[in-house]
């Protein structure tokens, strides 16, 4: 005799995977009421890059963080929701912009970036020697010593390598191009590769 069929309660049948689309439009609206209500003050959104996965967070005055992955994105929105505000929200479509010219960047049709920068999380000297790095040309490089010069603090050498290490825009503000006197990298927040690449993107072009 067969044993009948076992009755399944349908409350507890799982439930079907839920359709990505419909999640993209219900997360678009959330961003857009979130905008709308003046209830999202930092928008983030994570890129893929031939360095990593690049996280991006912007604020309402710009762009105010780009982090690596092995800086922890993770930690680095935590530390933005103690320092700028806890209304974070992943908002690809704000960050839209800063991801087209990274790509651009990447694929080595751009030289500068074009894009509006919240600096808060720097000040005083750090501030300064942020200031200035993006004046040092694509493809070209300055010494630690050279940029605590041109900032008018020549002796301060150790803090702009300090200053390059704490940078919260790398690749966008372009703490790579500063080496050390003897030509040697230095620390660089991606990582010795990273930096590597970098270099040798923007010499290859």
């Amino acid at each position: 005799m067969t044993a009948p069929d076992p009755v399944v309660d349908p409350m507890l049948a799982p439930l079907a995977a839920p359709d990505p689309a419909l999640l993209d439009r219900l997360h678009a609206r959330l961003e857009a009421g979130a905008a709308a209500a003046g209830s999202l003050d930092i928008a983030y959104s994570v890129t893929g890059s031939p360095v990593g996965p690049l996280l991006l967070a912007a604020t309402e005055r710009g762009l105010v963080r780009v982090a690596f992955a092995g800086e922890n994105h993770d930690a680095v929105l935590a530390a933005l929701a103690d320092r700028v505000s806890p209304r974070i929200l992943r908002a690809p479509s704000r960050l839209a912009e800063a991801v087209r010219q990274l790509d651009e960047y990447f694929a080595g049709t751009r030289r500068t970036f074009e894009l509006p920068l919240d600096r808060r999380l720097s000040k005083g000297f750090r501030l300064s020697v942020l200031e200035h790095l993006p004046r040092i040309g694509y493809g070209r490089t300055e010494s630690y010593a050279q940029v605590a010069a041109a900032v008018g603090s020549p002796k301060a050498v150790r803090a702009v390598g300090t200053a390059c290490a704490t940078n919260p825009l790398p690749v966008v503000v372009p703490c790579h191009r500063v080496l050390r006197t003897d030509g040697t990298y230095g620390g660089y927040l991606g990582g010795p590769a990273v930096k590597a690449y970098l270099l040798g993107l923007e010499a290859a072009a």
